[in-house]
């Protein structure tokens, strides 16, 4: 298991998906990949692969997990392993470009 950290970005960016009644499904399938994320990072519906373009504050590798899938503008999870042992920080939820 891992503890879930969410710097400042990310926990405004779930409160303002939370807040919009249009987003309540893209909020859900948000919180179900941060659950998961806590569970096993690797879950395979997760699609999970590393986010080059990004380093964590101390250079961490930066990970893309998949909240929705086939899906316009579809929600993703940018997160890195840290700052210690069996935690994992997730840095932004954003919708893909």
């Amino acid at each position: 298991m891992f503890e879930i950290f969410t710097t400042d970005t990310a926990r405004k960016q779930l409160e303002n998906l939370k807040a919009d009644k249009g987003l309540s499904k893209r909020y859900k399938a948000v919180k179900r990949v941060i659950q998961i994320l806590s569970e096993n990072p690797r879950y395979p519906s997760l699609q999970t692969h590393q986010y080059t373009s990004l380093k964590g504050p101390k250079g961490e590798k930066v990970f893309e997990s998949y909240a929705e899938q086939s899906t316009p503008a579809a929600y993703r999870v940018f997160w890195y392993y840290g700052p210690d042992e069996s935690q994992i920080t997730v840095i932004a939820i954003t919708p893909h470009p």
